[in-house]
């Protein structure tokens, strides 16, 4: 199989008059918490094993630097975002930072972005209920400015085709 990065050239650009210079194949978004040992660790080891060329944020932020700007320009610099929705994903406003830059950026660079609802059901994510309803509740008071933008990416990306994890093991969602 051919590296992502060699078929970088043959993908068409999006209509915007931006033309993205690539560093990345693939970024990952996921809240750590939930998924960083053991499905994120396995799927990021599976694209680096096929040479695809992946940002995870523990692996790839230069020490010292600060992480907001070096994760924006990681996220502009990649050819496709998987999103990795998990039950604690809306608690972080980390991630939901992140996720508004990824669909921000898909008008943008052209960024293609894979949802993979992980043991969550995509209506949640979409209507934002159970958890996401829970997290938002924390977040409706601290930061009013920021939260209607957050609801509006965590519907876009549930709208996206994507892979939902439930009744299937870990293996079965190979690179």
């Amino acid at each position: 199989m051919a590296s992502m990065s060699t078929e970088r050239a043959l993908w068409p650009s999006s209509s915007s008059s931006f033309t993205p210079q690539w560093k990345y194949d693939v970024f990952l978004s996921f809240r750590g918490k939930d998924t960083r040992n053991n499905f994120t660790d396995h799927l990021y080891f599976a694209l680096e094993q096929k040479g695809i060329l992946t940002f995870r944020d523990d692996e790839k932020l230069k020490r010292g630097k600060s992480i907001s700007p070096e994760l924006s320009k990681a996220i502009e610099e990649s050819r496709l975002a998987i999103v990795i929705l998990s039950s604690n994903y809306a608690f972080s406003t980390w991630c939901l930072d992140e996720l508004t830059k990824v669909i921000g950026c898909i008008k943008e660079t052209g960024i293609i972005v894979l949802p993979i609802f992980y043991n969550v059901d995509p209506s949640d994510v979409r209507k934002q209920t159970g958890t996401f309803a829970q997290a938002f509740a924390e977040h409706e008071e601290r930061f009013k400015e920021k939260v209607q933008k957050w609801r509006d990416a965590l519907r876009e990306v549930a709208n996206l085709s994507g892979w939902h994890s439930q009744d299937r093991e870990q293996r079965q969602f190979k690179a």
